[in-house]
């Protein structure tokens, strides 16, 4: 492991991970580091998010003239 992480959780956060952590028998920091593996995971099935916000344009279709409701 190269760096290390430190943040504060809400205390029920806390409470439910140090459950866990006794239930499953394996430590606090392993089960964040598994959830953070899964979360960097699933990111990596969505590459049409790179265009997020480089799409310039009316934030939607009834700004422009001649979609508008009436």
């Amino acid at each position: 492991m190269s760096d290390t992480i430190t943040f504060r959780v809400p205390e029920d956060l806390a409470e439910w991970l140090t459950q866990a952590a006794r239930r499953s028998g394996v430590p606090v920091s392993q089960i964040i580091r598994q959830e953070l593996e899964k979360a960097k995971e699933e990111a990596g099935d969505q590459p049409f998010l790179r265009h997020a916000g480089a799409i310039s344009g009316p934030p939607d279709l009834s700004s422009r003239k001649g979609f508008t409701r009436r």
